[in-house]
């Protein structure tokens, strides 16, 4: 197989392959990465995905495989943060002339942004007592500290802020699709930052030195390994409930502006924020996927672009130097405090013009040009993934 990626450059323990041709990558976001390399359980090397930039504790789009070890930062705080899309048996002509009230009734059926579900809805309070209640309990008596004031049920189905959406979208032979993006919300952030302090205490215990402190980690087969990889799993699952859940409720709210449809492929629902345990050259490891999607081959995944640019659905190639994985977007190409001062109103409404979106001040940090060129991070993983459909917005419902 083709390989695409060039080499980090200075000293690191283990190489970092970048996925990162013609895609800009900024000094810090480097250093990142060779703090990572230089951590002594890596398997391998490190793979960096081309929607790469600094993030909190690790780097946002790498792959980070490791023995004997996991870093909770790495995962970060919205852990199982990923997307979610599935195409309708309709097409452009189909979509009514003004589509700000089909906006309207997702932003009514799905909370946005901080908001909860007043009352749990009877489909999520089934989900919460069948699936998930018993599994969150068990962890919780062993940390009691982390748990929220209100139940996880109540955010079951939310959407959340930030970078997070719900889309409707057409495809290169004009077939809607809807398309959204979240994660465990409040819950998995509460999760994620408890076992991250956790993590530095426990190295402070030790005495273990790190160049970065977010980089602290857990050693397999101690306790607190042992309830991370519990804790996580569960938010995992949770995330992926709260997608299933979002999707359901959108599609009951399209159906009264919509004539009758069905859905005609199975939805994608994959993670883009995890870890779990995979077999990559020869051994058995854990793998992190801090901003990438897993494209084993044949494996179908998400890589959206922004509010005003295309998406794309794609097939993996499993290219085993990925560590079979693939970008899981565009990736910011500045800071939101950055973005917020460099663009105006004006400059967003002309950037996603012809879509149905909030166009004030709140979502000025989400605005197109905060992010990398689509076009580019696609070609610089064109040995990762196989484009399977390519998807432009006509609406679109951030938080």
């Amino acid at each position: 197989m083709s390989t695409n990626y060039e080499m980090l450059g200075g000293a690191t323990a283990t190489p970092v392959k970048m996925w990162t041709r013609g895609v800009p990558v900024e000094a810090e976001a480097r250093d990142q990465l060779r703090n990572i390399a230089n951590l002594p359980f890596i398997h391998s090397h490190v793979a960096v995905m081309p929607d790469v930039h600094l993030g909190k504790g690790a780097t946002v789009g790498s792959v980070i495989p490791t023995r004997g070890a996991i870093v909770p930062a790495a995962v970060g705080v919205d852990i199982g943060c990923g997307m979610c899309a599935v195409q309708l048996s309709l097409g452009a002509s189909d979509l009514p002339d003004t589509l700000r009230d089909v906006r309207m009734a997702i932003e009514a059926a799905v909370p946005v942004g901080a908001a909860s579900h007043k009352d749990v809805p009877r489909a999520v309070e089934n989900l919460w007592f069948s699936t998930l209640k018993d599994r969150y309990f068990a962890i919780e008596r062993k940390h009691p500290d982390f748990a929220p004031k209100q139940s996880g049920a109540f955010q079951i189905g939310t959407l959340g802020g930030g970078n997070h959406f719900i889309e409707l979208c057409l495809d290169e032979a004009e077939r809607v699709w809807v398309m959204l993006h979240s994660g465990s919300r409040n819950i998995g952030n509460r999760i994620g930052s408890y076992f991250i302090t956790q993590a530095r205490e426990e190295l402070q215990r030790q005495d273990v030195h790190l160049p970065d402190r977010n980089l602290s980690y857990f050693v397999e087969g101690s306790t607190l390994f042992n309830d991370y990889v519990e804790a996580v799993g569960w938010a995992q699952d949770y995330a992926k409930a709260n997608r299933a859940m979002m999707l359901k409720a959108t599609l009951a709210a399209l159906e009264p502006h919509l004539p009758a449809f069905t859905l005609t492929q199975k939805a994608i629902n994959c993670h883009h924020n995890y870890v779990e345990q995979e077999t990559h050259f020869g051994e058995r490891v854990w793998v992190t996927r801090k901003g990438a999607v897993r494209a084993g081959d044949g494996d179908l995944g998400i890589i959206p672009g922004s509010m005003g640019t295309r998406s794309y659905i794609v097939r993996g190639k499993g290219n085993p130097e990925s560590f079979c994985s693939c970008s899981h977007g565009a990736g910011r190409a500045m800071s939101r405090t950055a973005a917020k001062k460099r663009f105006t109103l004006e400059d967003h409404a002309a950037a996603t013009a012809g879509i149905e979106c909030r166009k004030d001040e709140g979502v000025i940090d989400e605005t197109p040009a905060a992010y990398k060129d689509i076009d580019s991070v696609m070609a610089a993983q064109a040995d990762l993934v196989d484009i399977v459909h390519t998807l432009r917005q006509v609406v679109c419902v951030k938080g």
